[in-house]
């Protein structure tokens, strides 16, 4: 995911991603981090580190990747070992953001499904350990990355761009770690998530039945069920977070498993098709970056009277000011 590519259609993709992707992020941190949206620490927890990490992919994936790779070539970013760590931290960040998608949705499946687990693990505490964790890992994880890179040329001593060493395509070594890392982002948070929100729904159909045959039988049916309605704002926001998560990464699955079976990672140029189907799956994967600002404007309405808030206040300053 690392060669930019050239071309007006990624010109302008990356340009507005990155505009689009940098303040959403922020002002998500921003309102989240207040703690004014109805949401309990420990979801606060994850969702503030989820959209730091988005923000991290952004930044290390287009702003200091892609964008100088399309407008300004033979920058000092494209020297090897600034390239080589720009790759690094960029399998880092994303490592680091997909699994933490993961943890919330364990975090959503205790809370609904494990009613004796959830008041030791559910809290602020374990949900900070948790992300300490595993921004560590995805951190240590992704150190060989920056050992896997060799220059394209060394032009007066100084060595520039990267490319694979032969070594990735022969070494047990490195296909093993190619694999695992494939396999750890994002084949097996995709099991997982679609495991979890499986027995999270079958958990949720069961407790929504018995739930209404007790209220049926003590003829309270029409009257409002706060349990419910709490349950159903944390579902949704679960949902639409770990559907958007699966639908954005599906095409950078398919084409990983797709260019294990035919065995050929060679391409002709940007406009072969490998090379297309390639980069269209990254485009995708990078603007899963930032739809969950989106999506917490949609499903929370807490959410959106604090974005409205911060939206107006300084419109009020500055027609006092005016006025």
């Amino acid at each position: 995911m690392h060669a930019p590519p050239r071309g007006l259609v990624y010109a302008v993709y990356y340009t507005v991603l990155a505009a689009i992707a940098v303040p959403v992020n922020l002002v998500a941190i921003v309102i989240l981090s207040r703690g004014r949206c109805g949401l309990s620490g420990c979801i606060t927890w994850y969702l503030v580190s989820m959209a730091v990490t988005d923000l991290l992919v952004i930044i290390t994936a287009v702003l200091l990747n892609r964008i100088p790779g399309i407008y300004f070539p033979g920058s000092f970013l494209s020297i090897t070992p600034v390239c080589s760590l720009s790759i690094t931290l960029i399998y880092a960040s994303r490592d680091t953001s997909v699994w933490l998608t993961v943890t919330f949705t364990f975090d959503r499946f205790v809370a609904i499904c494990c009613q004796k687990l959830k008041t030791k693990y559910c809290t602020e505490k374990t949900a900070a350990l948790v992300v300490g964790v595993v921004c560590t890992v995805g951190c240590l994880i992704n150190i060989p990355w920056y050992f896997i890179h060799e220059p394209i040329y060394i032009i007066n001593n100084v060595p520039w761009y990267c490319r694979l060493k032969e070594i990735r395509f022969t070494s047990p070594i490195w296909a093993a770690f190619q694999w695992s890392d494939r396999i750890g982002t994002p084949c097996l948070p995709f099991f997982l998530i679609l495991l979890l929100n499986a027995l999270t729904v079958r958990h949720i159909l069961a407790a929504n039945r018995a739930r209404r045959r007790l209220r049926t039988s003590s003829n309270r049916e029409h009257q409002s069920d706060p349990e419910m309605e709490s349950r159903r704002k944390s579902i949704v926001l679960l949902f639409t977070i770990s559907g958007s998560f699966i639908l954005l990464w599906m095409m950078y699955v398919v084409q990983f498993f797709f260019e294990r079976f035919i065995n050929n990672y060679k391409v002709k140029g940007f406009s072969d098709p490998k090379f297309i189907f390639r980069e269209s799956a990254n485009m995708l994967q990078l603007l899963s970056c930032c739809t969950n600002t989106f999506i917490y404007a949609v499903t929370q309405r807490k959410f959106r009277e604090q974005l409205t808030n911060m939206v107006q206040h300084p419109l009020t300053l500055i027609l006092k000011l005016f006025s």
